[in-house]
C-alpha cells in the first residue's frame, strides 16, 4: 500500500517554528518513526512551500496511490486550487493539522479542503500523521472510502 504524506508551506520549519504551537521536533526526525511503525506500507513524503508544486504532486499520485495524508498548512484556509485538486483525484485524502484549528484564530477555523477529504485530524501534534496513516491501514480490508 502506497501512501504519500504531503506537507505544505512552513512545515519544513517544524521543530524551530513556534514550538509552543507546533512542537520541538522536525518532520524529518519523526518520519523514520512513522515508517518503522508501518513496515507493511510504502510511505513517502513531499514538502513544498509552493502551491503549484503541491498541485503537481497531487496530480502525479492522485490516481495511483492508496492514500494521501495532506497537511496543507496555511493553504488549508486559502487555496481553492488545492481543494479542487483533492476533489479531482481518485486517491482518498486525509487532512491533518498539528494544532487544533478550532482553538486558533478565526480565519484558521475554516478549511477549504475538508469537504473533499475523507476525514480530518487536528490537534495531536505529529501524532496526527500516525492517526491518519492508521486510518488507511484500518480501512484497507474493507476498501471503505477508497476510490482507487
Amino acid at each position: 500500500m502506497n501512501i504519500l504524506i504531503l506537507n505544505g508551506p512552513n512545515l519544513n520549519l517544524l521543530g524551530r517554528r513556534e514550538p509552543g504551537i507546533y512542537g520541538n521536533r522536525s518532520f524529518d526526525d519523526f518520519f523514520p518513526e512513522l515508517q518503522e511503525a508501518f513496515p507493511q506500507l510504502t510511505l513517502t513524503q513531499f514538502q513544498s512551500n509552493h502551491e503549484g508544486a503541491m498541485l503537481d504532486k497531487l496530480h502525479e499520485v492522485g490516481f495511483s496511490h492508496h492514500g494521501i495524508v495532506l497537511n496543507a498548512g496555511g493553504y488549508t484556509h486559502t487555496s481553492v486550487a488545492l481543494a479542487d485538486a483533492v476533489a479531482a483525484i481518485n486517491t482518498p485524502v486525509v487532512e491533518v493539522h498539528l494544532s487544533n484549528l478550532h482553538a486558533r484564530e478565526e480565519f484558521r477555523q475554516k478549511s477549504l479542503l475538508g469537504r473533499n477529504c475523507v476525514g480530518s485530524i487536528s490537534g495531536f501534534g505529529l501524532e496526527s500523521y500516525r492517526l491518519a496513516v492508521q486510518w488507511f491501514v484500518n480501512q484497507q480490508p474493507k476498501r471503505v472510502g477508497f476510490r482507487v
